[in-house]
């Protein structure tokens, strides 16, 4: 199975988006309760249509919105925030955790016609519950797996391997990237779909050598007319 490469801009820090997105790099944007603290915003007072909004006027194709929690409400927000994005051109994620509770609410948003992503993923065997739920995509915590003991890498290639022999749509969207460098290995690799905060993505767009090349070149074209 061959994809696109597509990588998506993982904070809630919406001065980022407006710095990164115009880039064009970005795909998407993937946000979530801690995300929305570390920016400064209360999860429940924010005001979901002005964010999907900029989203959108940014040019950004996805907005991934987790779920507050995985009681009854969460059916209804995620209602409400399809509702919010019915005047602009961006699909909407609906991001659930990876629990007992959130595996049976995904499971029923997916009977509603809702596009999926189960989040907090750290074993390879979340995939094949995030296939069998017919979920849009399942979001590997890298980084994060790395620095629990887990051989995070095994772990995708395994989830990698299961995608192409089931030939699955559930995309590995993988996040908690610690380094440009582990992106570049998990592409060699096969994975083509990546959430990376705005340090990495930072890192991502600059080079000291390509720069250095680039102000050769305009010192050299100074004279030029």
């Amino acid at each position: 199975m061959t994809a696109a490469l597509k990588i998506y801009l993982d904070t809630f820090d919406i001065k980022c988006w407006q710095a990164l997105m115009p880039t064009g790099l970005f795909y998407g944007i993937t946000t979530n309760p801690l995300l929305a603290q570390r920016a400064g915003l209360d999860y429940g007072d924010i005001q979901w249509r002005d964010v999907i909004e900029t989203a959108s006027s940014l040019r950004a194709k996805e907005l991934h919105i987790q779920v507050p929690d995985t009681s009854d409400k969460a059916l209804a927000f995620a209602k409400e925030r399809l509702g919010d994005a019915q005047a602009y051109q961006i699909k909407i994620i609906i991001k659930v955790p990876l629990t007992r509770e959130g595996i049976a609410l995904a499971a029923m948003l997916k009977q509603q016609g809702y596009d999926v992503l189960m989040t907090a993923c750290y074993h390879a065997k979340q995939y094949i519950i995030a296939h069998q739920l017919g979920a849009d995509f399942i979001a590997p915590y890298y980084g994060r797996m790395a620095e629990a003991g887990l051989d995070a890498t095994q772990h995708l290639l395994q989830m990698h391997a299961i995608r192409e022999t089931l030939s699955s749509p559930v995309k590995i969207l993988v996040a908690s990237l610690r380094s440009v460098e582990q992106m570049v290995e998990l592409a060699a690799e096969g994975l083509t779909h990546f959430t990376i905060a705005p340090a990495i993505a930072e890192a991502l767009l600059t080079d000291e050598l390509t720069n250095a090349a680039a102000a050769e070149f305009a010192q050299a074209a100074k004279g030029i007319r």
